[in-house]
């Protein structure tokens, strides 16, 4: 994916704070998750996320996603 327009990055931080439900779309996947941070390791920049039913920790790094979406 390109990188995220400044518009796109305010909604994905204000998601975090809010713990407000995203759908990230990789490979093919749609992953629905609830972003808990957004973190820089070793320069690439990932969301940590927890399924909002099963509760699994997931990690997605916003250089390999597809797109991004904000949800409700």
């Amino acid at each position: 994916m390109a990188e995220l327009t400044h518009q796109q990055y305010e909604r994905l931080e204000r998601a975090v704070v809010d713990r407000r439900r995203i759908a990230v779309y990789r490979r093919g996947t749609e992953y629905v998750v609830i972003p808990r941070r957004l973190h820089l390791i070793d320069g690439r920049e990932r969301i940590e996320a927890v399924h909002p039913t099963t509760g699994d920790s997931i990690i997605i790094y916003l250089d390999e996603i597809d797109s991004l979406q904000v949800i409700g």
